[in-house]
């Protein structure tokens, strides 16, 4: 039976879905998942920027009262081990960053104990990464794992990407920058945020519910102890509303504002968490597919990361070029081995021209082995810290441009290419 999640034009008329809702989610800094996420990128910055060559793969646990560092990293000089040896400092110098700094919530960085399981890379994973078996004298740096690895993109955002999660990402943005004003300081760093999105003939047509929860302190409880009116409507007010494009604002918005009626035990204190646990979050909320790695924590010879944010790459410019209005890319990768085993793109029908020149288009235009996707994103430097906190994709903090993923600048080559 056809899937009619996927594609209007290659499904049977009785099969067509014409409305339908879409949910995803977004969890703030302040998560214990996403604190964990932003320890492992902290060191791996911390180590990039000494040494680019460096081999990292941090994974962090945090808990009420306790940091765990785990994982494989490789040094090549002095300053790199020096930064190795400073991983404690790094830790709490973002969970500072983040917003714990009080021990009256169960975690600061001051009191929090810090044990770091750190120890070198595998000799047989290494082997493989540094000469890979590609048959020809030049070696090429090998694919740190196998495994699939995506990239998605469409038209429902001037960014690229889909609606639910975009919009999830800039309210938890939003409650952020309201804590981090000092004007709402009984607002705390964990936080929450769902938007389900209403389609009609596969095009976003409205709000149909946001559900936002967010840690607090004990001044905004009413008489009977739960969550105030005045401080839900704030939350609407200053951290939904800002966010939401006024053409899909509409009176019938349902919003479940702290429905268990409090949050204040939160945090690592309130729920453990673990680097990788929010893969969907950083992602595309669920929209497309996901091959199952995580991205914090991994140097960028880790295919899981790098090669997706080539994926986001390839298919932002080919939605930008008018090839299609959706276009999800698939990498496949043998460890040790260079260049991909399989590039794949599927555009649910919205295409202008076949599927598999697509893909023939893609594997002429851009850099899919390690160096190449490396060299050309730009992937060396310290700027994956950043990437764990408000999602990794749709986004150019500050404007910097460090994220060289979300860049436009090869819609021109696939244009000529494509003969459009």
């Amino acid at each position: 039976m056809p899937n009619p999640s996927r594609s209007n034009k290659h499904v049977s008329p009785q099969f067509r879905r014409t409305k339908h809702l879409f949910t995803s989610e977004s969890v703030s800094m302040g998560h214990p998942d996403k604190v964990a996420d932003q320890i492992s990128d902290a060191v791996l910055d911390s180590i990039i920027a000494a040494d680019p060559y460096a081999r990292v793969a941090c994974e962090t646990l945090v808990t009420t009262g306790l940091v765990v560092l785990a994982g494989e990293v490789t040094v090549h000089n002095e300053a790199a081990a020096a930064a190795l040896a400073a991983v404690e400092e790094t830790a709490r110098a973002t969970i500072k960053e983040i917003g714990y700094n009080d021990p009256a919530i169960g975690f600061d960085y001051r009191s929090c104990a810090v044990i770091k399981t750190l120890h070198g890379q595998s000799a047989d994973i290494s082997r493989g990464v540094t000469k890979a078996a590609d048959g020809k004298k030049k070696k090429k740096t090998g694919a740190g794992d196998q495994g699939l690895m995506f990239g998605f993109a469409c038209d429902e955002t001037d960014v690229y990407m889909p609606l639910p999660i975009h919009l999830s990402h800039r309210i938890v943005e939003k409650l952020a920058e309201l804590r981090e004003s000092g004007k709402y300081n009984w607002l705390r760093p964990d936080a929450k945020s769902q938007v389900t999105i209403a389609y009609e003939d596969e095009k976003p047509v409205g709000i149909h519910t946001i559900v936002v929860s967010t840690q607090h302190d004990e001044s905004v409880l009413n008489k009977q102890g739960t969550f105030s009116d005045e401080a839900a409507a704030a939350i609407i007010e200053k951290a939904v509303k800002p966010v939401i494009p006024k053409k899909l604002w509409n009176d019938n918005i349902k919003f479940w504002i702290n429905p268990t009626g409090r949050f204040i035990v939160g945090g690592p204190h309130g729920d453990s968490g673990l680097t990788g646990r929010k893969i969907i979050v950083d992602s595309y909320g669920g929209r497309g597919a996901h091959g199952g790695g995580a991205f914090s924590g991994k140097d960028p010879t880790k295919v899981d990361r790098s090669a997706c944010y080539m994926a986001r790459y390839v298919a932002k410019n080919l939605v930008a070029a008018g090839i299609a209005k959706n276009a999800e890319v698939q990498l496949a990768y043998a460890i040790g081995v260079a260049d991909p085993v399989s590039v794949s793109v599927s555009t649910e029908g919205t295409s202008v021209i076949a599927e598999d020149t697509i893909a023939d288009i893609v594997r002429d235009l851009f850099p899919l082995d390690p160096d190449g996707i490396i060299e050309h994103l730009q992937l060396r430097k310290p700027i994956f810290k950043e990437t764990a906190r408000h999602g990794h994709f749709g986004r150019i903090p500050g404007k910097n441009g460090t994220f060289t993923w979300e860049k436009l600048d090869m819609v021109d080559a696939i244009k000529k290419k494509a003969k459009l």
